[in-house]
């Protein structure tokens, strides 16, 4: 078997001893730019990589990029972190001491598909054992509230199902990863520019994220008398290439092992753009949406329980599923009320739905509550502060098995 490898950098002439070895590496190239590797793997003409160059340039969009056409690589370093971070980029990593031939098995064993060990377990003598690393806690749940176009008020839904489950004592954090319109931060009243989502992506594809970077990058807030972490999203829509899919779907997977729950608030439109994604890993706008409702564990489609709301709910699950086959979201109408629907509005909504709607019937209804609501939005609070008896936020926290005092006067409007 001959593999083609391009190297990038010109450190030494470990390139010049690898091809004296006359082995199944064959350099075909020299790059003196990772935008040559990247073209050399899209062409085709590359089977692995050698990287050589800085490595401070090497990101984990660079990673991606070379993961989507199947180019493995090895990078050659001696700084133990460095190391580490680009490991966890899903490169290889050797020292620049390792031998030719070395390098030679590790690419060969990549191109194939195969992984070696951790450089660490490798070196270590039989003598010496390598400790066992401390097992990681078992990792939350997702929960994506998505809804289709429209003013659904799934982000009213978003912030307040994260909250109630911090009020219950678990440990929350809510991300808003909408593309197109981000509202969690103003629900909240964090009136800053900082998008805690797009700073958890840097680091991510910089392979830098860890706790500390987790914790400077998500507000901590209080609400009722409890706390969650909050990731805010972007302040401008056309900020969002910051919100790769890869990158974040390596922060969801990062996140939810530091947490019990992560709510994400994703865009409607989940359309992927077939001319971007027939040759190429070009960033599309509702990747960030596909990636949530990829990672998630539960989906909640919320749509708006009036003549326009449901047909458009309907419509956009046949959508959803069309993408993600394998998608089983629960179904919650939002803002019911007798004035919209008539004067038994729960029944003739199930009724509609079973006539009309996809299997799985409906998991929810909420009560229109625009004064509780619209109090919330204005002191920048949570329903459990400003509205802690009324219905809407009962309801809402049943979504979550939460349990919360009500009152009467069900659809009052």
């Amino acid at each position: 078997m001959s593999i083609a490898v391009v190297v990038y950098g010109r450190a030494g002439d470990l390139a010049d001893r690898l091809e004296r070895l006359r082995g199944a590496v064959t350099v075909v190239r020299h790059c003196d730019e990772l935008t040559e590797v990247i073209a050399l793997a899209e062409s085709g003409l590359a089977d692995a990589a050698l990287l050589l160059g800085p490595t401070v340039d090497l990101d984990a969009a660079f990673a991606d990029e070379l993961a989507f056409h199947g180019v493995p690589a090895v990078a050659i370093t001696d700084e133990p972190e460095d190391a580490e971070r680009l490991a966890g980029l899903g490169l290889g990593v050797e020292p620049t001491a390792a031998s030719e031939q070395s390098i030679s098995d590790l690419l060969e064993l990549l191109a194939a598909g195969t992984r070696r060990p951790p450089r660490s377990a490798r070196h270590a003598s039989s003598a010496e054992p390598v400790p066992a690393e401390d097992p990681l806690p078992d990792p939350g749940r997702i929960l994506a509230v998505w809804g289709p176009s429209g003013s659904t008020g799934k982000t009213l839904v978003a912030v307040n199902l994260a909250a109630e489950a911090a009020i219950a004592g678990q440990r929350v954090l809510l991300v808003d990863a909408d593309t197109y319109g981000s509202s969690v931060a103003v629900h909240l009243g964090l009136l800053d520019e900082s998008a805690g989502i797009a700073q958890l992506c840097r680091l991510s594809d910089q392979g830098m994220l860890d706790d500390s970077g987790f914790e400077r990058s998500c507000a901590v807030v209080a609400v009722g008398g409890a706390t969650l972490r909050v990731a805010t999203g972007l302040p401008r829509p056309h900020r969002w290439p910051e919100l790769r899919s890869g990158a974040l779907t390596r922060v969801l997977d990062f996140v939810r092992r530091r947490v019990d729950l992560v709510v994400v608030d994703v865009a409607s439109l989940l359309e992927r753009d077939e001319d971007l994604t027939y040759d190429t890993s070009a960033p599309q706008r509702n990747g960030a949406a596909l990636a949530v409702l990829e990672s998630a564990a539960e989906i909640i489609a919320v749509g708006s329980a009036d003549s326009v709301g449901v047909p458009r709910l309907v419509k956009g699950l046949e959508e959803l599923r069309e993408i993600l086959p394998d998608a089983d979201p629960r179904v919650v109408l939002n803002r019911v009320r007798r004035s919209s629907v008539g004067p038994s509005p729960e029944r003739a909504l199930r009724e509609t739905w079973e006539r009309f709607g996809p299997d799985g019937g409906i998991a929810g209804m909420l009560p229109a509550d625009p004064e509780a609501a619209d109090r919330a939005l204005l002191q920048g609070s949570v329903l459990a502060e400003v509205a802690p008896d009324s219905e809407l936020r009962a309801r809402i926290a049943e979504l979550i098995s939460v349990s919360v005092r009500r009152r009467t006067g069900l659809f009052s409007r």
